[in-house]
């Protein structure tokens, strides 16, 4: 009876680990970390890479060193010179657009459709921008990127602020759409489901999505998306 009970608490512990996993959206080789607003820390084997550090660098304590830091522009909350100074190694690449590695004074500059390779990582800087006509001043073409990574065989769009531009909704065989819906400064819930709609990613995480009256509502753009059938929100925990 003892060994009977013993193997069902095992069995549950087994399948609250599967939970877990899904629930923190890890498969065997990567890691998202969600830490808040537009900071992320992706960690595989092979590489950490941390996006928009702008917090207390104790937060980061708990992650591997960075590889790779990634910036996607200029504003305070995707940019703080003070923090990556305190969190980078001496080998750790900084990659942003020329505004942004401009106010770091270092940095890789990758422009709108530029790409490279590094220990086997790709990374593409995809165009992140306003078309909405009271948002042109917010993100002006070619000032801020989004990132396309590809690493462990997966491929990782990571928006950056923009709206649903032509370049995001041209994407292929997207793996994981980290995707910011925030107003004024962005786009809707019902232009972030558009576009997610078209490009198809087999999952998406909504980020970044903190505007200047409050909160978007995930649950809508959750409802908009998953109607689809086939692709997975997973929303995990920014705020």
């Amino acid at each position: 009876m003892k060994q009977i009970k013993l193997i069902g608490i095992i069995f549950f512990m087994y399948i609250l680990g599967i939970c877990t996993v899904s629930a923190n959206n890890v498969n065997s080789e990567i890691k998202f970390h969600p830490i808040k607003h537009a900071t992320m820390v992706i960690e595989s084997k092979a590489v950490t890479i941390y996006v928009d550090p702008v917090e207390d660098p104790k937060v980061f304590t708990q992650y591997p060193k960075p590889d790779i830091i990634l910036i996607t522009d200029i504003h305070r909350d995707h940019l703080n010179k003070e923090i990556i100074d305190k969190i980078k190694q001496s080998n750790t690449l900084i990659i942003a657009t020329k505004d942004a590695v401009a106010k770091l004074g270092e940095g890789k500059i990758l422009n709108n459709g530029e790409s490279l390779n590094h220990n086997g990582i790709n990374i593409k800087a995809i165009p992140a921008y306003n078309l909405t006509e009271d948002r042109l001043k917010f993100h002006p073409k070619g000032r801020g990127n989004g990132y396309l990574i590809t690493m462990s065989g997966k491929r990782i769009y990571i928006s950056g602020d923009t709206e649903d531009i032509p370049e995001m909704r041209m994407l292929e065989d997207i793996d994981y759409a980290f995707i910011c819906m925030n107003l004024p400064y962005t786009m809707t819930e019902a232009q972030a489901a558009s576009a997610v709609l078209e490009f198809k990613p087999k999952e998406v995480i909504p980020y970044h999505y903190r505007g200047k009256n409050g909160f978007s509502d995930i649950d809508k753009f959750k409802k908009m998306v998953e109607k689809d059938g086939d692709i997975q929100v997973n929303t995990l925990s920014w705020y």
